[in-house]
């Protein structure tokens, strides 16, 4: 699991990585203000973990074959993800993916109100048209 905090240009966002089996699962949090050590730490402990839980879209992720790494490439990689601003395109993908899946079930939830409301108002219509013919 991991935990990329950096700034967007207008809120600080917590982007957090999962890999399990070749498959990523992502989500984000936006913490608003630059967060303190311990708003991170409180965020790790408590609410990250709920928050990854729910996800259920992931993207299969393609590894290369493990090669044997120099102490210095290690090194140079490890300070180069310290600079690197912003996410992965892995995780990308799957918050691209559990967004359109929130969307569409908002799209559902939307339509069957909005079909609810007409069978309402063509209950009312037709309750309407009765009541005016039953005096007759």
């Amino acid at each position: 699991m991991k935990l990329t905090v950096f700034y967007d240009g207008q809120y600080w966002v917590g982007v957090m990585e999962q890999q399990e089996q070749g498959k990523l699962k992502a989500a984000r949090y936006i913490f608003g203000t630059e967060p303190k050590d311990e708003e991170i730490l409180n965020f790790i402990n408590k609410e990250m973990w709920g928050l990854v839980s729910g996800l259920s879209q992931e993207v299969a992720v393609k590894f290369s074959a493990a090669k044997k790494v120099s102490p210095k490439r290690i090194a140079r990689k490890a300070a180069s993800e310290v600079k690197r601003k912003g996410v992965s395109t892995y995780a990308q993908e799957a918050l691209q993916l559990e967004y359109e899946k929130r969307k569409k079930e908002r799209r559902d939830i939307s339509k069957q109100q909005r079909e609810a409301d007409k069978a309402l108002k063509w209950e009312m219509k037709l309750q309407k048209a009765k009541e005016k013919h039953r005096g007759h």
